[in-house]
């Protein structure tokens, strides 16, 4: 469904006023971009689905706040980014939500057939990656399973570039170390997983 500039105001205002088939119109209009978008920096439908939700219930929670002047899709695009901000921050904490975005990152990465025959060293890599500190395995999985930059990283996490740079070589010379206890695996993991 197309919306217009003018006719998004007239909807906006609606919903501030509580209309819920303007929110519904917006919904419809905004989802499946906002969820391709969550599903690219989670590589996890259940979490993008998840987010996208949030950022809707957010929005009509907060709905008198909405000022139809302003770019409403760059506010609901910082609402999105900001849980999943707090997403990542949270994954720090709770190991279940750390083995989830963890999970996702390993299955969008296992796209061949042959990567897919090989769970085992999969597995290996998992435990390595489980075996790093907390702040230093978040990094790594944003950084080395996310594709996420330094810079970027550092903003999600509140801590200088040099520190995020310094957890990886540091994550690198661990993860190697570990690897190079099991050589049958090492060769392929560090390959693919290390040296990209």
């Amino acid at each position: 469904m197309h919306i217009q500039a003018d006719n998004e105001d007239v909807l906006l205002k609606k919903i501030a006023e509580g209309d819920q088939d303007a929110f519904h119109v917006i919904y419809y209009h905004y989802a499946p971009r906002l969820y391709g978008k969550l599903l690219k920096t989670l590589h996890s439908e259940d979490l993008a689905s998840e987010i996208l939700q949030e950022v809707f219930i957010t929005i009509w929670q907060k709905r008198a706040l909405i000022d139809p002047s302003r770019s409403f899709r760059s506010y609901l695009f910082k609402i999105a980014d900001n849980l999943a901000i707090d997403l990542f921050r949270k994954a720090n904490r709770d190991h279940a939500i750390m083995d989830r975005l963890m999970a996702a990152s390993i299955d969008h990465y296992t796209h061949t057939e042959e990567w897919l025959e090989q769970k085992e060293k999969a597995g290996l890599l998992d435990k390595a990656i489980e075996a790093l500190p907390p702040q230093r395995k978040t990094v790594f999985i944003l950084c080395k399973l996310e594709g996420k930059s330094h810079d970027e990283v550092a903003r999600m996490l509140n801590i200088s570039p040099s520190t995020v740079n310094n957890h990886i070589v540091k994550a690198m010379q661990s993860l190697r170390n570990y690897l190079a206890d099991h050589p049958d695996a090492a060769g392929t993991l560090l390959l693919y997983f290390l040296l990209q």
